[in-house]
């Protein structure tokens, strides 16, 4: 019943009506109540109707009635609904509680598997010492230090000098703008909206940042303005004449759109999640040009990749996680709202069930969305440590006492056996100061002009009218009427308070209205408890409550506050941050605040006020009292603050964000790396890819010719077994990149001709104009043949002419891929490209092989490396597959077991001999990320296989990386799927290549592999999507050709 104090005054209420009634009369109430219908009220509004608003409006009604007789039976009835409403709350307390044990002992378990896997026991240094080590993990001694003066910042933007950073920042719902922002419009368009673009154009105007991007969805609906379908808008810094002048023409903040779903419809952030790949196409794509424009500026014909992908909000973070895999740049995520945390709050209140939240909400993919992001980022900003402490707590893929040991084990460079959790940072968000200046002076009275000769502002006049001696001190109060706010205890502390209210007024600014009548409910609700007990306690004269102010008269407000000495108060039962303290202290208000969230890490930096305990009304009452009668106190927290206020701006933000920014290990395609390393000569800055060059193509082919067929089974069959430890792995990629690039270098005076003929014959893909991937699932492969040939034939007549080319995109390893090819008389050649082992390596048909058929691509493995638990991921696994057993008799069975012929360096494969028997992909993915390890589990072939491949691989990410690489054209690549698949099915849709469902095909896969997911499938996949079509039942070749032909690929 936490939270919900006022039923007790309800109930305190009903007792108030008079002597109880017995049984009898009780019963002739309720069959005198007229048109009430007892049981038919009992079960529709006490059992079904579990909504607090709603009490409280029954409450209202029953307050209104005259008749005592139905009176009393409306009381009585909500009594029974008091109970009942207590009664189910007390059973979700219990399953929460029996879920968080679950959770607790699933953490533990975790967290000791973990730390014994890490093969020692945990050092002093580990253990960290309790008062340099923040309850996070976040060590004290390694915070940043607070810019404290003009000169410490001038000398940090000295040391930027000659630093060009790009940076992305990705915020996709709500309508964004960089005027006259349409705030409050709607859920999706509030506060986040505010701080990217106001973030975006700070950090445009910083020292060291050269660019910044803020991409977001491009609408073009009649439903919204005409300015959201503009592609592009520049953000001019704030109060910054001629700062720009002396950085490129393409440098500063843009507002980037980029349009992806409906296009003339205004799409809820609920329902964007079936089109986040093609935002990260659309986005990919910009990229690159950007990188190139930018290469020529200011990069020496060099691209500039971004720094860093930033993504605010559960969808931005899940396509900056895509994004920075696609290009192998740092991520770094800011959750701004928490879908874990709104999931435990809906269902406290008990309105709506777990599957009634997920179909309005979207909330589980939502939440998986949020883990993907974890799993990606490099560190993740949050505004205050309430948020890590008791939100971000909750996530499998973040346990801070765990993060502490690994953060520990990083700094004595101590091994982590291939775990990793992302850093959490406390950064506040930045504000604008440059407008405000301190109040100082004695009050004005009413009508007259104020010291610098400008009439007193109208929202002065507004308030001080309520007062009876405007000169007093104000308390102030500036929150919306919702019963989070508490406003009603703070009412209710100030009337009771009688030295209080001879001090000070009290002035509530809770929004904008018109008629009380046309407010929602429970805002209406709080409202009419507030003016009852002004009512109740006398407060005419004392209590300010006007009904309409401007945006542009909160400052004002503020003002008028610190005119007269005032207070400013924020009751909140939780503050998640609490912006308006911060700009209160601006205005040189002392605060009363709740010590429960973020007020707790603005006090503790400002030190500019009192934190209280928002249940206790005395605690209110005595804090205000105590700044309000004390005017040394008084005057000392408003010195505090105006002090420190500076640490909040958004040059001290943009700051330390940066420095985080570059304390990332830098990241980019190993090609790149080696194309930087060349001549500047060398380097073909005109290329139709990121690294489209021709020396680029011949180094590929040089240095890939060594790893032919380079999988386990290959190894076994040429009886080389033993394989090589990681470091010598890498050791040796090294060194073959380097002997390449020099061969490159030597060759690229003398061997032009023989150059150019090597860039047109590699790779294959590189001249199609369409590109045909295959990538349907069966664990059956004389069906997997009879679709591969159909879809062959079907487009026979271009394959010859070479227009197009097909792409092979499966779960089965190389060598497996072979023995396929040879069983079905297939040529290794009929295919450009494989992308085998669910999405982790990447083969090429080599055309003059002398007689190795396929080539290796080493520069996708440095793609899709990171975070990749090498062989402590495999040990975890196979202790995990060893665990699930089968009892055949008195006899324990394995039901999966590892598979080292088909495993390759960078996948573990397992074989499932009994697929009903195990549990879901998601439980097991939960488990890894418990244990800090990181990567992507695919159940495969009717799940009869499991792939455990890097977090960042996958099959439609192999598909942007021949894109980036080779520059083929995503528009022009055709995806052939089953009517059913690997539990990666859902990453084929999407995007802005086209999908064919082949109907008939993979119809009967096991439902285990469905169970996989926690939400629906409809949730992330649209179907009436003009780029996804279904061919007819059969799968011949002429279906195959009518499909293409619809979608406009193939003329007829």
């Amino acid at each position: 019943m936490a939270g919900n104090d006022w039923i007790n005054s309800y109930l305190e209420a009903i007792l108030d009506v008079g002597p109880g009634l017995d049984e009898a009369k009780s019963s002739l109430l309720l069959r005198e109540r007229g048109r009430f219908s007892p049981t038919r009220y009992f079960v529709e509004e006490v059992i079904t109707g579990y909504d607090e608003s709603d009490l409280h409006r029954s409450w209202v009604r029953a307050q209104a009635t005259r008749s005592p007789q139905e009176r009393n039976t409306r009381l009585e009835n909500m009594c029974w609904r008091i109970w009942n409403l207590a009664r189910m709350k007390k059973q979700h307390e219990e399953k929460e509680t029996q879920r968080m044990a679950k959770r607790r002992m699933e953490r533990e378990r975790g967290r000791r598997e973990a730390v014994a896997d890490m093969s020692e026991d945990l050092s002093e240094g580990e253990k960290g010492e309790s008062t340099e080590i923040s309850t996070h993990g976040e060590s004290v001694r390694g915070r940043l230090p607070r810019i404290n003066s003009t000169e410490t910042m001038d000398s940090w933007a000295s040391q930027q000098r000659g630093k060009n950073m790009y940076i992305i920042l990705i915020s996709l719902h709500g309508l964004i703008r960089g005027e006259n922002m349409e705030l409050g419009r709607d859920s999706d368009t509030g506060g986040q909206v505010k701080y990217v673009v106001e973030l975006a154009r700070a950090l445009g105007s910083m020292p060291g940042v050269y660019r910044v991007d803020l991409l977001t969805r491009q609408v073009s609906s009649p439903e919204v303005d005409w300015s959201y379908g503009e592609p592009q808008e520049m953000l001019p810094p704030r109060n910054a004449e001629g700062l720009m002048d002396d950085k490129g023409e393409s440098s500063g903040a843009y507002i980037i759109r980029i349009p992806f779903g409906p296009r003339d419809k205004y799409i809820a952030k609920e329902f964007m999640w079936p089109y986040i790949p093609e935002f990260v196409d659309g986005a990919l794509s910009h990229i690159v040009q950007i990188s190139k424009v930018l290469g020529e500026q200011i990069g020496n014909g060099r691209p500039v990749w971004p720094a860093a992908i930033h993504g605010h909000y559960a969808d931005a973070g899940n396509a900056a996680a895509l994004l920075s895999g696609a290009l192998n740049i740092p991520m770094v995520l800011t959750g701004h709202s928490l879908g874990r945390d709104k999931l435990e709050q809906l269902l406290k209140q008990g309105r709506l069930s777990r599957d009634e939240i997920n179909n309005t909400y979207k909330i589980m993919r939502r939440i998986e969305g949020e883990e993907i992001s974890l799993d990606a980022s490099e560190f993740v900003i949050t505004s205050t440590r309430q948020e890590i402490d008791e939100q971000w707590r909750l996530y499998d893929g973040f346990d801070p006492i765990l993060e502490r040991k690994l953060r520990a084990r990083i700094r004595r460079n101590v091994s982590c056996y291939g775990r990793f959790m992302p850093r959490m940072v406390v950064i506040p968000p930045g504000m604008e100061f440059h407008h405000i200046a301190p109040y100082d002076g004695d009050m004005e009275l009413e009508g007259e002009a104020s010291e610098d000769g400008k009439p007193v502002p109208p929202i002065w006049t507004e308030i001080m009218r309520f007062f009876s001696n405007p000169r007093k001190p104000m308390i102030l109060a500036l929150a919306r009427p919702d019963p989070k706010k508490n406003l009603a205890t703070l009412v209710k502390a100030f009337g009771e308070c009688r030295p209080l209210r001879e001090l000070a007024n009290l002035t509530l600014i809770m929004g904008n209205r018109d008629n009380i009548d046309e407010m929602s409910g429970t805002n209406a609700s709080v409202l009419l408890s507030i003016l009852k007990l002004i009512d109740k306690h006398d407060l005419y004269g004392y209590v300010a409550y006007p009904k309409h102010h401007k945006q542009a008269d909160v400052r004002e407000i503020y003002r008028l506050a610190a005119k007269t000495k005032g207070v400013f108060i924020n009751p909140a039962f939780i503050e998640p941050f609490g912006l308006t303290l911060i700009e209160a202290a601006a205005y040189g208000l002392p605060m009363v605040a709740t010590k429960n969230g973020g007020p707790v890490d603005i006090h503790r930096v400002l030190d500019n006020g009192v934190l209280v305990d928002p249940h206790d009304q005395q605690s209110i009452a005595d804090a205000l009292l105590k700044l309000v009668a004390d005017r040394q106190l008084w005057a000392k927290c408003r010195s505090n603050g105006l002090k420190n206020i500076h640490l909040f701006s958004w040059p001290e933000h943009c700051r330390t964000y940066l420095t985080r920014i570059e304390s990332c290990k830098p990241r980019q395609p190993r090609w790149l790396r080696v194309a930087d390393d060349d001549d500047d000569d060398d380097y073909n800055s005109e290329s139709d890819s990121p690294s489209d060059s021709l020396r680029d193509i011949y180094d590929l082919s040089l240095n890939l010719k060594f790893s032919f067929d380079a999988d386990k089974s290959y190894n076994q069959e040429t009886g080389d077994g033993t394989g090589a430890s990681d470091d010598q792995k890498t050791k040796l990629e090294n060194a073959l990149l380097s002997w390449s690039k020099g061969l490159a270098r030597s060759r690229s005076g003398n061997d032009k001709g023989e150059q150019n003929t090597n860039a047109i014959k590699f790779p294959a893909l590189r001249r199609r104009k369409y590109i045909f991937v295959i990538s349907v699932d069966s664990d059956n492969r004389t069906n997997l043949s009879e679709v591969v040939k159909a879809i062959l034939e079907a487009a026979a007549k271009e394959r010859s002419e070479g227009s197009v080319g097909f792409v092979l995109s499966t779960s089965m390893s190389i060598g497996e891929i072979r023995s396929f090819l040879k069983l079905e008389g297939l040529a290794h050649t009929d295919f450009d490209a494989y992308i085998c082992n669910s999405g982790a390596d990447l083969y090429y048909s080599a055309l003059q092989s002398e007689g190795n058929a396929f080539v290796g691509d080493l520069y996708y493995h440095s793609q899709i490396e990171f975070r990749w638990g090498g062989e402590g991921l495999r040990k975890t696994f196979v202790r995990w597959a060893g665990s699930i057993l089968h009892k055949n008799g008195d006899k324990e069975d394995h039901v999966i077991v590892e598979d080292e012929e088909s495993s390759a360096d960078y996948c573990y494969s397992f074989k499932v001999h009994r697929p009903g028997t195990i549990p879901p992909a998601r439980e097991v993915r939960k488990l890894m990320r418990i244990q800090a390890l990181r990567c992507h589990i695919v159940y495969c072939q009717n799940g009869t296989k499991i792939n455990v491949i890097p977090v960042l691989a996958s099959r439609s990410q192999a598909l942007r990386y021949l894109y980036l690489r080779w520059g083929m054209d995503l528009s022009k690549v055709v995806v052939f799927v089953g009517e059913s698949g690997d539990s990666d099915y859902e990453t084929l849709f999407g995007g802005i290549h086209k999908t064919v469902v082949l109907g008939g095909v993979c119809s009967t896969a096991s439902s285990l592999i469905h169970a996989n997911r926690s939400y629906p499938l409809t949730d992330v996949i649209d179907f009436a999507s003009p780029n996804i079509i279904k061919a007819s039942d059969g799968c011949s070749s002429s279906e195959v050709r009518v499909s293409l032909e619809k979608i406009g690929v193939l003329k007829g």
